[in-house]
């Protein structure tokens, strides 16, 4: 399949490598085409990936990921262009941390609202997914760094949509499907992104990020 990253940072680059890895053609977008780093890491795949501007990276591809920082992904999907994104299912991992005040971040959209849903609002022709933006990049493709249970989340308003995503995060990335938590709809995205809160009080007091949630459900009660 051929998948346009939007973002080259860290969660760009290792989402980006993960999917070249298992062969899949990628291109990564940032705000320029020809980015020193970002020619360095496309150099670096061997000829499997690419790089340019956020707008080579959205006709690039048929599936779209978005790992930029959340405030700039409003921005970054504009330049990438409406009509380039229509159609295709986008998998947002960004989040809406605000670090205007210091550390801790706040988030600067929340409890009757997500980023992911102002995603879908301002590009109602493509199909938003929201999945990975609880945990740390490195997890995200290769969850058996993590020993024991532990759990990502999925939503969207398209179910189709969510089976493609599900394919490419037990195909490429390495989760069973029983770790794929479906949330139900995008508005699920309020949740997830909320969850930020805790993880980065967790991430504080561990000192590190190697770690994750696990939900442990049981039988439903009798009535």
């Amino acid at each position: 399949m051929k998948i346009g990253v939007l973002g080259t940072g860290m969660v760009g680059t290792t989402i980006a490598t993960a999917l070249a890895a298992k062969g899949h053609a990628v291109k990564i977008g940032s705000r320029q085409a020809g980015k020193a780093e970002a020619k360095a890491w496309a150099a670096a795949t061997g000829g499997q990936a690419g790089e340019g501007s956020f707008a080579d990276a959205a006709a690039f591809g048929e599936l779209l990921f978005n790992c930029t920082k959340g405030e700039a992904s409003l921005a970054a999907l504009q330049a990438a262009g409406a009509a380039k994104l229509a159609g295709k299912v986008l998998v947002d991992i960004s989040n809406p941390l605000d670090f205007s005040k210091g550390m801790p971040p706040s988030l600067f959209v929340g409890n009757t609202d997500s980023l992911a849903e102002r995603i879908q609002r301002a590009f109602p022709q493509a199909k938003v997914v929201k999945t990975l933006n609880t945990l740390n990049c490195f997890l995200m493709v290769q969850p058996g760094l993590l020993a024991g249970d532990h759990d990502i989340f999925i939503c969207g308003d398209d179910a189709a949509a969510k089976q493609q995503v599900l394919g490419l995060l037990t195909g490429a990335f390495g989760w069973a499907p029983k770790q794929v938590l479906d949330l139900g709809p995008l508005s699920s995205a309020r949740a997830t992104e909320g969850l930020l809160a805790l993880w980065i009080r967790l991430y504080g007091g561990l000192g590190h990020a190697n770690f994750n949630f696990h939900i442990n459900i049981g039988p439903a009660p009798k009535a």
